[in-house]
């Protein structure tokens, strides 16, 4: 373990540690596990380097925190477990959970450069400033000094400007999502989105009953206008919905003469434009236009959420909208999301104080890096398999197979040498990307990556149906 504090990666070894400790104990019972200062004198590593490592296990429902005890493993299946139903986006998530396996499907960006220690930090001082209270003020649509935070780092101008009272937090992306169906009455409605889309939000969609049109992208990443030309004449379509400068998971962006094109043709229908900004921050370069930078702010929606910029530790989804702000409030207020009051006024602090800014330089930084190793050992290793788009931004990798392969085959060849990928099927309602996958670039060692591109290509070679 003292290599791996010497490296980029000693939160991710630290995780490894813990899956396998959690793994030889498999069973019924709440194992405690070993506290922070044990833990870090043991592997050598800093005390936040292994919060970070038990943040992420609690995310993934592997551990549990109680307070001034300690962290206690749940009851999990034994390794061999597999889970045997139909459903491929199922298989993924549960599969990336049992232990022992080796995730090149995640998305997990922010895991390269962690932020939790100064956030949490933050947030012991400002329980010593904000005292709790019996009945302290509800705030149903988040707290005030961060939605003031966010308004004012969208603002761009007097004409694109947004106040605290056009944004709107929830306790994670998918509520927020939920709520925007609800007030927009996407029931039934028809909604054009671009694909590849992340599987997240499709299933949202679908699950909701939304009509979906895929508007799949040009070769070199340009937003075809002519086709959403074609559906905006003939489709009521009632939402477009764009990213705001990476589309994920293909990782490319269009030129901004491209986006202009669009912009100028979304202006001329009524219909409303619901911007992706996810991925916002993340591209290599950060500068180019944005959709809400061409758009005017009456028919536009923007939505987001700090974990992939933050991680773990700030999982809230939010929206912006200058419209419908009596309906976004009752919704919000239905839904009561139980928030951190203190979590959200340290998130506050780090976009007021800087610190975000010179997160996302290094976040970022590290991102190309890990971006260009995967690059150098797909061309050196697959080269002959697979062809891939150059990501411009983001911790993922969209690959085609150069041959005709049963993807859905190449996944579970994988998942018995414990490797889970995400089958570009996932990205799609509508069959489309059948021959692509998304890998992630910014996981485990060195080592690990190798011998999981080694069973990668073994399994194309073996399911080709050329």
């Amino acid at each position: 373990m003292k290599g791996s504090r010497e490296t980029d990666f000693a939160y991710q070894a630290v995780y490894r540690y813990l899956i396998s400790l959690i793994g030889e104990t498999a069973g019924d019972e709440h194992l405690r596990l070993p506290s922070l200062r044990q833990l870090a004198e043991r592997l050598n590593v800093s005390i936040s380097t292994i919060q970070y490592a038990y943040s992420l296990l609690e995310k993934e429902g592997r551990v549990y925190s109680v307070a001034k005890s300690g962290y206690y493993a749940l009851p999990t299946p034994a390794i061999g477990t597999l889970y045997s139903g139909n459903d491929l986006l199922e298989s993924v998530y549960v599969n990336a959970r049992r232990p022992g396996m080796l995730v090149l499907s995640g998305d997990e960006p922010a895991l390269l450069q962690p932020i939790d220690s100064p956030l949490l930090l933050l947030e012991r001082e400002l329980l010593r400033q904000y005292p709790r209270q019996p009945q302290p003020n509800s705030q149903p649509c988040g707290e005030l000094e961060l939605r003031m935070a966010l308004a004012a780092r969208y603002t761009t101008s007097p004409v694109r400007c947004w106040h605290a009272d056009d944004v709107y937090i929830g306790a994670d992306l998918r509520g927020v999502l939920e709520i925007l169906i609800a007030v927009l009455c996407l029931k039934d409605a028809t909604v054009v989105v671009e694909s590849p889309c992340d599987w997240g939000i499709l299933r949202l969609f679908q699950t909701a009953g939304v009509r979906v049109i895929e508007w799949p992208l040009m070769a070199n990443g340009s937003l075809h206008h002519e086709h959403l030309k074609e559906l905006l004449e003939t489709e009521p379509v009632h939402l477009v919905m764009v990213s705001s400068a990476l589309n994920m998971p293909r990782g490319s962006r269009a030129p901004d003469d491209n986006r202009q094109t669009v912009a100028q043709l979304l202006e001329r229908y009524d219909c409303w434009v619901l911007e992706n900004d996810c991925y916002g921050e993340l591209g290599f370069e950060p500068n180019g236009l944005r959709f809400r930078d061409l758009l005017a702010p009456n028919r536009l929606l923007v939505f987001s959420t700090f974990e992939k910029v933050i991680g773990p530790e700030a999982p809230y989804g939010y929206l912006l909208s200058r419209h419908l702000s009596s309906e976004w409030q009752r919704q919000f207020l239905l839904r009561a999301f139980r928030l951190s009051s203190i979590r959200q006024k340290a998130i506050a602090r780090l976009y007021n104080n800087g610190r975000i800014d010179q997160h996302l330089q290094l976040l970022r930084r590290r991102l190309k890096d890990s971006k260009a190793q995967m690059s150098q050992l797909l061309c050196e290793r697959l080269g002959d398999a697979l062809q891939f788009v150059e990501p411009e931004g983001g911790a993922t990798i969209w690959v085609r197979s150069m041959r005709r392969v049963d993807v859905r085959q190449v996944f579970q060849r994988l998942l018995k040498h414990q490797v889970v990928i995400a089958p570009g099927e996932l990205f799609s309602l509508q069959g489309l990307h059948t021959q692509h996958l998304r890998l992630s670039h910014s996981f485990g060692s060195d080592h690990d990556l190798t011998t999981a591109l080694g069973l990668l290509g073994e399994a194309l070679r073996l399911e080709s149906l050329d």
